[in-house]
């Protein structure tokens, strides 16, 4: 640890991730229940008004990945210049109005706005500084610090789920909003007498700003003196692209994957839940398998996506053609391995490799393609389910999602090709 004082800000970033977990779940976990709150009429599955609930639901959940895309852009920008502390206390205060809002309110219009709110949080504050001020106070291995949001995100992923079918269960499924309001306001404290390295060093640093420009730039000449030809345009869009591919199965299965046990594979409200916690599981040790891989094995990231991708597809086609339970739960647990295992973060990795390049302009592209998709994704949903009605939307999504896999697959494909032709070696 770079001081122990510094501890507390770590975690400060590792609960404030612990409670995105749950903003990132709570409306497709919760999703009748909103729009009952919100004045739509529940009561028939089949019925033009419950399609127009669950769409409203949907369309909710596209504003947290609009919130993302816009601001991702300017977040890092704004966290190197006034700090990580008030980025951090920003991205907490605008959480608790967030799930206060959706705990109040009963208009679907209101209950949109605090979920794009939610987006701009998570995004244009939490990540912009959460993710540099981790890496800081632990410089002796910042990919473990890492490492460690995507952990806290999986574990919240994975109870929250059970948790929301518990308070159902006991006719009080608000309680499912209330304690992330608690978790929020524990993240807000947190922050606010946390120490940052960051901003305790801000001086030292706009004085050494020049020194670390040269440093910058020497990195980036090495990187490209690597290469025996320039990568095309349609190299560099393709591996930023795979932040698109790659959000879109992780975020349209994370979300979806409840509603399509209980409508399509004869679940239990808790056995539909369940699969929400068994993807994050996944997850989970794939956080841990991965990180291994890449630093014992020194496996390359671009073999790591390919594997990834192919291993996503199967998933998807099992949980789209067996609807047998056991096959079920095993094939939610290979997606929540393959899909959402650190894929996204590893593809982040082989864009510094491809594109070198400030590390911030190529983590605000990538992130962007990443947002887009987190906003498609949802309204997507949405207009299916108004279209077709929920049960047919969420199958065709789930084909959609297998179509994004394949795409992967041939994108990772090409890309190897390209890493021979440009590194003069296998990425394999």
């Amino acid at each position: 640890m770079k001081e122990k004082k510094y501890l507390l800000s770590i975690i400060c970033v590792y609960m404030c991730y612990f409670t995105h977990g749950i903003q990132a779940l709570i409306l497709g976990q919760n999703n009748v229940n909103f729009a009952i709150q919100w004045g739509f009429k529940m009561g028939n599955p089949d019925s033009a008004a419950y399609a127009a609930g669950i769409a409203a639901v949907s369309t909710a959940i596209a504003a947290t990945g609009l919130g993302k895309f816009i601001s991702v852009w300017i977040g890092g920008e704004i966290s190197d210049k006034i700090g990580r502390k008030k980025m951090m206390i920003t991205g907490a205060f605008l959480y608790i109005i967030c799930f206060i809002l959706l705990l109040t309110t009963k208009s679907a219009t209101v209950a949109t706005v605090s979920a794009f709110l939610a987006g701009v949080a998570t995004s244009g504050f939490w990540d912009a500084s959460g993710y540099p001020a981790v890496q800081e106070a632990y410089p002796k291995a910042p990919g473990a610090a890492l490492i460690g949001i995507k952990f806290f995100v999986s574990l919240s992923g994975m109870i929250y789920p059970l948790f929301v079918v518990q308070m159902a269960t006991a006719g009080n499924w608000k309680m499912s909003v209330i304690l992330p309001v608690v978790l929020s306001v524990v993240c807000l404290i947190i922050a606010i007498i946390a120490p940052f390295v960051y901003d305790d060093e801000k001086k030292l640093a706009a004085q050494s700003k020049s020194e670390d420009g040269d440093v910058i730039k020497a990195e980036i000449e090495a990187a490209k003196a690597k290469m025996l030809v320039k990568p095309s345009t349609f190299v560099k869009f393709l591996v930023m692209f795979y932040a698109f591919l790659c959000m879109a199965i992780m975020y349209g299965a994370q979300q979806y994957t409840k509603a399509f046990g209980f409508a399509y594979c004869g679940l239990t409200e808790m056995q539909a839940a369940s699969l929400t916690s068994i993807f994050t599981l996944g997850s989970l040790a794939a956080v841990i398998f991965w990180a291994f891989m890449m630093a014992k094995l020194k496996w390359n990231p671009l073999k790591v996506i390919l594997v990834d991708s192919v291993m996503t597809a199967i998933a998807l086609l099992l949980v789209l053609f067996v609807h047998q339970l056991t096959v079920i739960y095993v094939a939610i647990a290979l997606l929540g391995f393959f899909a959402s295992g650190g894929a996204l973060q590893t593809g982040l990795g082989v864009v510094q490799e491809f594109n070198p390049g400030p590390k911030g302009r190529n983590t605000g592209i990538y992130y962007t393609f990443m947002g887009a998709a987190s906003y498609l994704i949802p309204v997507v949903a949405a207009k299916l389910t108004s279209a077709s009605g929920e049960s047919a939307a969420i199958y065709t999504l789930m084909g959609m999602l297998l179509v994004f896999a394949v795409l992967a697959i041939l994108s990772s494909l090409f890309l190897v090709g390209q890493y021979k032709k440009i590194f003069g070696e296998s990425a394999l």
